[in-house]
């Protein structure tokens, strides 16, 4: 998906992010600044990936990560989210392993090309959820990262909020890849086995042997 085929919902947060990076540089406001463009920046990727890479995102998928990336590190750290309401970083990294999860079950259908019949289901299952935990442990890392380099408090109370998030990420993608397994067998999930359906419509030259 390109960049000019964005939701609205995309385009607004890109243009509030922009925004708010000029603001603060004018108020010599530097720590909102750099979390604005750093934030900004970021969730530019996943359309410059796409692009690059010849990969169509659907509309939803894309919005998803532009909004996670928002709630994460611009509500999150400068709009103080996570001391404001106590479940929101539950929501977060609950929300973040579940996309995690199915992220990983795509990549791993991907190698097969959407052979349902050459995947085992609990293979292709148990793969996913061991990505969609890998890229949380690396998310705690870049927390720890942009702690100590930055001096944010992304860390929150550190272990005990460190653990917690890895408990939550586990059952998310426990969750994403559960989600995995049911759409290979055909069958619906909470809407989760529909978006994967979607992404593999959407990328059928990947997919060549789905059906």
């Amino acid at each position: 998906m390109k960049i000019a085929r964005q939701s609205y919902i995309v385009y607004l947060i890109w243009i509030f992010l922009a925004g708010e990076t000029l603001v603060s540089l004018w108020l010599a406001q530097w720590s909102v600044s750099f979390v604005a463009a750093f934030t900004l920046g970021l969730s530019l990727l996943p359309a410059l990936f796409a692009e690059r890479f010849g990969v169509r995102l659907p509309m939803t998928f894309a919005a998803l990560i532009v909004i996670f990336l928002f709630a994460t590190l611009f509500l999150g750290e400068i709009g103080d989210f996570y001391e404001r309401f106590w479940w929101w970083d539950v929501l977060l990294h609950s929300g973040s392993a579940i996309g995690f999860g199915l992220i990983g079950f795509v990549l791993v259908f991907m190698l097969f090309q959407g052979d349902r019949f050459a995947a085992p289901p609990l293979a292709l299952a148990f793969l996913a959820f061991s990505i969609a935990v890998s890229i949380g442990a690396l998310w705690e890392i870049f927390e720890f990262a942009m702690d100590s380099l930055f001096g944010l408090n992304m860390q929150k109370s550190g272990l005990v909020d460190t653990m917690w998030d890895l408990i939550v990420n586990t059952i998310g993608a426990s969750i994403g890849a559960i989600a995995g397994h049911h759409y290979q067998q055909g069958r619906g999930f909470a809407g989760l086995a529909r978006m994967i359906d979607q992404f593999v419509k959407a990328n059928k030259k990947f997919f060549r042997k789905s059906k």
